[in-house]
Order: C-alpha cells, then structure tokens, then sequence
C-alpha cells in the first residue's frame, strides 16, 4: 500500500471512530463496545465525553492527512509532531480494548485500532511530501 492509501485509510478509520462517538454521544445504544463495556446507554459523563472524543479524532484526521502530504488545514510541524501522538494514543487503546472484559472491545475494536494504529506508523514514518490538490 503506497503512502497515498495509507494516509486516506487511516484518516478514514478516524473518521469512522468519530462516527461511533457520534452515535455514542446521541444516546445509541452502543455501549456495550466502547468505554469499558459496562453499559449498552452510556451515563451522561461518557456521552459528553464521546462528544469531544468526536472532535478529537475528527482533528486526529486532520493532522494524519497533512502529515501523508494531503491537503490539510494543519501547519506542517502539527502534522509531523501530531502523527506521533496518535500513533502513541492507538497503541494505548490496542492495549486497554486487548485487556477490556467486554468481548465487542476486546475482539471487536482491539484488531481495528491494530490495523488503524500500524497505518498510522506508516505515515508517521514517511517524509512529508508536497501537498496535493
């Protein structure tokens, strides 16, 4: 997979974990498979919490694309410095949703942020190219 792919995949993935935060934070019934597992409606503190979450990995999205050389409302260095943060964030949550006793975390979301997460190595790694239209 060129760089090209690897930066829209895993800007994608962002926005499809933006998306189910979305739902999550409208009140669906989806908590089963995220924050712990321990509720299928999340309380009031997890759904604002999905709230920002959403605008998080809609900004994680942002800084995966400048840094694969898309176009990108990010300065440069965000992107550079930014990238690294996600990658460091994913691992996290690879971790915590292996180690989640709810089986929608564990076998569910564990092996996509797996996928998200050595995607977003392999545009942190890169060097930034030009932007492109």
């Amino acid at each position: 997979m060129n760089r090209r792919r690897s930066t829209i995949a895993a800007a994608g993935l962002c926005g499809v974990v933006a998306a189910f935060q979305f739902a999550l934070a409208a009140g669906a019934p989806l908590g089963r498979a995220a924050w712990g597992g321990t509720s299928a409606e999340l309380p009031t503190g997890l759904r604002v919490a999905s709230g920002v979450a959403v605008v998080l990995w809609a900004f994680a999205a942002l800084v995966l694309l400048r840094r694969g050389g898309l176009d990108s409302p990010v300065p440069e260095p965000v992107g550079r410095v930014g990238s690294w943060v996600v990658v460091a964030l994913l691992a996290a949550g690879a971790l915590m949703n292996a180690a989640s006793s709810s089986p929608w975390e564990r076998y569910g979301w564990a092996p996509v942020i797996v996928v998200h997460l050595v995607l977003c190595v392999r545009v942190a790694t890169r060097p930034v190219p030009q932007p492109t239209a």
